[in-house]
């Protein structure tokens, strides 16, 4: 028998059709080559298969209903975190542990426990305080989350009125301990009539230094040595032991114009912290006691409290 001729093109060529062949699939006249791909192309892409099995049955992998598959080698990422998270734990024990039995006062003269306790202390407050205070710890201005860069500390600036505020919170609903000495609701629950308390607002713009009406505020004088200064002082000063603000300067935490004085006067601001120390019966604090005194070291450190 003779082999079949391969067919040529007009340069002389083999035709690819009679190398190759075709797969039968013809459109327009064209037809479609039956082009093997590369053994080594193969070959790799059925390795690919097998390690995507393998992978499967030794790791985590397929989605259930609740979770996915365990994998039979047990590993997971929040696992190898955990372990990691162990070690550095062990790691700096010692530390921590002098950190909680150093009196606090003394602690920046420990340089290498002060640049602990200033970096812990600013992991601390990025992860539970930025959110109130702001990154910066600048506050938010009108919405009653104080400014910790300042001088006006509302229960004090001290390390320990630092530490005591941040172990028990203000006005929390679980610390018995915690900071609590609530501004009444003068005109909510009719302790002073519409024009008392704008003669009050009147006698707080004249000691802070604004506009303010002079006939109204001789009058709120006295409804405010009546009905504010057993908290505020009766220069107005204010009592950091009752966490009373301080209304002579430019620092206010809601604001201190007309309007917003007339709002605070007339149903109060109390605001609330955590008791970041507290324990309730079968749990666990927010914050060790590690971290609150880095955290109350850190914040101290910002310029503001005393």
């Amino acid at each position: 028998m003779c082999a079949k001729p391969v067919k040529s093109d007009l340069r002389g060529k083999p035709d690819a059709r009679d190398i190759v062949g075709t797969t039968g699939h013809v459109w327009d006249g064209i037809e479609e080559l039956n082009t093997p791909l590369p053994r080594w192309w193969v070959w790799v892409f059925y390795m690919t298969i097998v390690f995507a099995v393998g992978y499967a049955i030794a790791y985590p992998a397929w989605p259930l209903i609740r979770g996915a598959t365990p994998g039979v080698l047990g590993y997971t990422t929040r696992g190898e975190l955990a372990a990691d998270m162990a070690a550095v734990d062990a790691r700096i024990a010692p530390i921590k542990a002098r950190l909680v039995a150093t009196d606090l006062a003394i602690i920046g003269s420990d340089p290498e426990l002060q640049q602990f306790a200033m970096n812990a202390g600013a992991a601390v407050f990025r992860n539970n305080c930025a959110q109130c205070h702001g990154s910066g710890a600048a506050g938010v201005k009108g919405k009653g989350y104080p400014n910790l860069l300042d001088n006006d500390w509302l229960w004090g600036g001290s390390l320990d009125a630092i530490h005591t505020t941040l172990l028990h919170g203000i006005r929390s609903a679980v610390d018995p301990d915690t900071r609590l000495n609530d501004m009444p609701s003068f005109g909510t629950d009719d302790l002073l009539t519409k024009d008392q308390i704008a003669q009050s607002v009147e006698y707080v713009l004249q000691i802070s230094g604004q506009d303010h009406d002079a006939l109204l505020a001789t009058a709120g004088q006295v409804v405010f040595a009546e009905n504010c200064a057993g908290c505020h002082g009766e220069q107005a000063k204010g009592n950091i032991d009752l966490g009373a603000p301080n209304l002579t300067d430019a620092i206010w935490l809601y604001g201190g114009d007309r309007d917003t004085l007339t709002v605070t006067v007339t149903q109060a601001r109390n605001g609330v912290m955590p008791a970041w120390g507290y324990v309730a019966p079968g749990t666990t604090p927010r914050l060790t006691e590690d971290q609150i005194r880095a955290v109350a070291v850190y914040v101290h450190a910002l310029g503001g409290g005393e």
